[in-house]
């Protein structure tokens, strides 16, 4: 399992608000909140993977194009949670690249790949590329 990813942010605060407003709809709580960094976990400390957000020191624009993140996705247990965050996502003024949507082309034949996928993308203030997810064929 992966433990935690370290996410620097141009603006801290405003990455903390946006991020308030958005990670409970994806199963997420607030974990630390310290001045010069925040963290979301799993809600009710369930195992998973710790998001922690950083002030960058330098400023620099985020593309998913060039090395490093290409995007964050986060697993939801129904169609009705990725319709609710894209419905958050869109209030918070985000770029919106795919809304709720099947996407075959990420489904089976591909024997690792779990039947359904239906799923929503956006960008956060940074740039940088978020979906939600349903794995669920019929949720």
């Amino acid at each position: 399992m992966l433990g935690h990813l370290g996410i620097n942010v141009s603006d801290l605060e405003r990455a903390k608000t946006y991020y308030a407003q958005l990670m409970p709809f994806m199963g997420f709580e607030l974990y630390r909140d310290d001045p010069d960094q925040f963290a979301y976990r799993r809600d009710g400390g369930q195992p998973g993977t710790y998001l922690y957000f950083y002030a960058a020191l330098e400023a620099s624009h985020f593309s998913r194009h060039h090395t490093g993140l290409q995007h964050l996705a986060f697993v939801v247990p129904s169609r009705d949670a990725v319709h609710a965050v894209h419905t958050k996502a869109q209030e918070l003024g985000s770029e919106v690249i795919h809304p709720p949507q099947e996407f075959p082309q990420y489904q089976r034949p591909l024997s690792h790949r779990p039947p359904g996928y239906y799923a929503t993308f956006w960008l956060d203030p940074d740039g940088i590329m978020l979906e939600c997810v349903c794995h669920r064929p019929d949720g």
